[in-house]
Formats: C-alpha cells, structure tokens, sequence
C-alpha cells in the first residue's frame, strides 16, 4: 500500500480519535488520551473500563465506515497489517485523517509509543508509559545473546501458519534471545508450515500464543508428540498473544516474560 504523506502522526492533537487497532486503543489510554477516544473496534478489550462505553464501530477486518463517518472523528488510527487498504482509502476520501501505522520492529514499536504520547499526552504520563519500554528495547538491544535459541512460533493451525520474517513478532523473538527457525522461509511474512517442517526445523522451544488463533492444552499436547528438541526438554509453552503482537505499553512485559522462556532449562 503505498502511503501519502498525510498517512503520518497529525501536525495537531487530535479531540476526536477512532482506534481500528486494539494494541494503540489501549496505549492511548495508558498515555491518558482515553477521554479523546470516541469509538473502538470489537476487538479492542483492553483497557476493559476504558473501552465498556464506548460505541463499536465493527471489526479491524471489516470496520462500519458509516459508523466512523457519523462520529466525526478528526483522526482514524489504522494498521497496515490490521485494516484492510480500501477501507483507509474510503476514510480518507470522505475526508478523515488516517494515522496508517506499521511497526514491524520492537525499535518502531517504541517509536510508535512515543509518537501517540506526542498526541497530547502529560509529561508525568511519558515518563510512566513511554520510558519504561525504551528503557526496555535499550536493555534488551545491550543483552541479546551472540547465538539465539531456535523458537518456532504458530499463529494458525489448520493450515498451519508461523511467524516469519519482516514481522513485529519475528523481531522481537529475536530481542528476546531466540532464532526464528522459519525465518528463511520465503514467500510470506506467515508462511504455511506442516508438522514434518517443524520436525526438520527441530526448535528448542515452542511459543504457542492465545491470539489470533487460541491454542490451547490440546495443541501442546499433539506437539509433545512431536520428536523435537522442545517437546523433549518440555520446552512448549502457551503464552499471552498479546507478548507478541501488541506494540505499547506491552513491550515492557513482554520482553522479561519471553527472555525467561527463551532462556530457561526444562521445565
């Protein structure tokens, strides 16, 4: 998609946000900006109080543009990745600015942060909300280990689809300390995997997230079955989805959650 320069953070605060991404619907609450939201997705959950309220305006996938339309916002913050192109082109030929964001490093996602706090978010809420998570990707950029454990991280199954390269998630498994064992795999940034791939792949561990696809007991037990090194060492682990595809507030969490997996013997 390409983007036009009018894609980018607003030159002034916006009054009236509509989120179409739940990771940024949540950061702007942290920052204190949640009083400027004025609609949501359905898929945005977090803050739980924050968005109970606020009117829903259809998925990330398939928005109500009507909906947005008739809640005058003066800023739409969109996703690449999450929203779909005709429906930011349609926002923006009815005339609404369309932040059209695209992190697909834990460094952009920071930035990314820190950008949404310069929305009009309070120095006391930059320091609470934005320092931490650059204070993190800094830590972690200073500890990443030469020579990283092999991880493989599904999203889908039936087919089976893994994080690639080129991605957000790809990226900060990296940080963490692990080697994308997919990560040559070319043709998409989630590329379709068999369990006879994952086998040859022979991962140390498997991250097994509960969004967008909810994997569960019963997938971890299947892969157990598998002769991988993490099925040995009871290495395959289900984790918060959000570890891996929320840029924000997150990012500081997420790192020392996956640096203990992505670290740790046999459990």
């Amino acid at each position: 998609m390409s983007e036009p320069a009018d894609r980018g953070r607003p030159a002034q605060a916006p009054q009236r946000i509509v989120s179409l991404v739940p990771s940024l619907t949540e950061a702007l609450f942290a920052l204190g900006l949640g009083a400027r939201v004025v609609g949501v997705t359905e898929w945005c959950v977090h803050p739980a109080e924050g968005v109970a309220k606020l009117p829903k305006v259809g998925g990330t996938k398939q928005p109500d543009l009507p909906a947005i339309l008739a809640l005058a916002p003066d800023l739409v913050v969109a996703n690449r990745e999450e929203n779909r192109r005709r429906d930011v082109e349609r926002l923006e030929a009815a005339g609404i600015h369309v932040w059209l964001t695209y992190p697909r490093t834990v460094a952009e996602g920071a930035a990314l942060l820190a950008e949404l706090a310069e929305l009009g978010a309070k120095p006391e809420a930059r320091r609470r909300v934005v320092e931490p998570v650059l204070a993190a990707v800094a830590e972690a950029a200073a500890a990443r280990p030469a020579a990283g454990v092999p991880v493989v991280c599904p999203i889908w199954r039936d087919p089976w689809m893994v994080v690639g390269a080129d991605t957000y998630a790809h990226d900060l498994l990296v940080q963490c300390g692990g080697r994308n064992v997919f990560e040559a795999r070319g043709g998409r940034r989630y590329p379709l995997v068999t369990l006879d791939d994952v086998v040859a792949a022979a991962p140390e561990v498997v991250l097994l997230p509960d969004e967008p696809y909810a994997f569960g007991a019963s997938d971890v037990a299947e892969l157990r079955r598998l002769p991988i090194p993490a099925a040995q060492q009871g290495r395959i682990h289900l984790i918060d989805g959000t570890w891996v595809s929320w840029y924000g507030p997150r990012i500081a969490r997420a790192f020392p959650a996956l640096r203990h997996l992505l670290a740790s013997s046999s459990t």
